[in-house]
């Protein structure tokens, strides 16, 4: 699948704003089950430049600062994402989840590379109630991937998802009690549940393509941003997995970018010179390209 990209934020703020510094963070990556053949960002006012690096966790990210006064701040980031379908792996006679604790616990040099991914993050704690609420999805004769499809598909099952139900401060034990939430929210939830039990889970930001309902056309802005985890199974690396959607990635995921939770991973986070409050709007397009067919004369 070949996608075109369209992430628009703006910012309408009641009092001019007179310096603006931000990082964004919005570029796809390019892996190996996706490429990323371009990006842009348009910004205005626009910023004298625009420094881009790579972040500690491999993310491309860019800086901009604006000087002049202004009350709206609006960036569009485009992006050419080509992805492709991946097998799942075939879990049948991997370890099970008690071989796999005991093998993330003895191999040091391993577990010294996924330690920042099983300890607590700004967004991400847990207790003996998030810590139960995970172990009955993981029995310790299975298999590890075994249990985090089964930690997803409760998720799935018992969550209901509902926009605007949570802010991104909400804690997830509120979300754990409530049972309803945003992707954001359940995919917070599993990192939890895995590194509760000893295991390394990470945050992945990105996007989905979404589809209208049957005899619709698509409308232009509907698409959102998304998030699902990644999780370490040995022997066979970082696998992904979509609690929201009870489901393995496909190539109509696309990821931007990879972190310990959303606090690392935000697409913009910025700090601003000025007073009063502000509105935000964002647009999200994830358009499917079809290939052009030339036939033979």
């Amino acid at each position: 699948m070949k996608y075109n990209l369209i992430h628009t934020t703006s910012y309408t703020y009641f009092e001019k704003v007179h310096h603006y510094h931000s990082l964004v963070c919005l570029r796809p990556q390019s892996l190996a089950t996706q490429i990323c053949d371009d990006f842009s960002l348009e910004i205005s006012p626009r910023p004298a430049q625009i420094i881009e690096r790579k972040d500690f966790f491999g993310n491309i990210v860019h800086y901009f600062s604006v000087h002049q006064p202004h009350q709206v701040l609006t960036v569009t980031a485009k992006s050419t994402v080509e992805s492709f379908a991946q097998k799942a792996p075939d879990y049948r006679f991997d370890m099970t989840t008690l071989q796999a604790r005991v093998h993330l616990e003895k191999i040091k040099e391993l577990r010294g590379d996924l330690l920042q991914y099983m300890l607590p993050s700004p967004f991400i704690t847990w207790d003996e109630e998030i810590r139960l609420f995970a172990k009955s999805c993981f029995p310790e004769n299975r298999s590890l991937y075994e249990g985090v499809r089964n930690l997803c598909h409760r998720i799935f099952s018992e969550f209901t998802f509902m926009s605007n139900y949570t802010t991104l401060y909400t804690p997830i034990k509120t979300v754990l009690r409530e049972r309803k939430g945003v992707c954001q929210d359940f995919s917070h939830l599993a990192i939890a549940c895995l590194r509760s039990l000893g295991f390394a889970a990470r945050y992945v930001s990105g996007y989905i393509e979404t589809l209208p309902p049957p005899g619709k056309e698509k409308l232009q802005g509907t698409d959102a941003s998304h998030a699902w985890v990644s999780v370490f199974i040995p022997e066979h690396g970082w696998c992904e997995f979509d609690p929201t959607n009870d489901m393995i990635p496909q190539e109509r995921h696309i990821i931007t970018a990879y972190g310990r939770d959303y606090s690392d991973v935000a697409p913009l986070k910025g700090v601003i010179f000025s007073s009063g409050r502000h509105n935000l709007s964002v647009s999200v397009d994830v358009l499917p390209l079809k290939e052009e067919i030339v036939a033979d004369k």
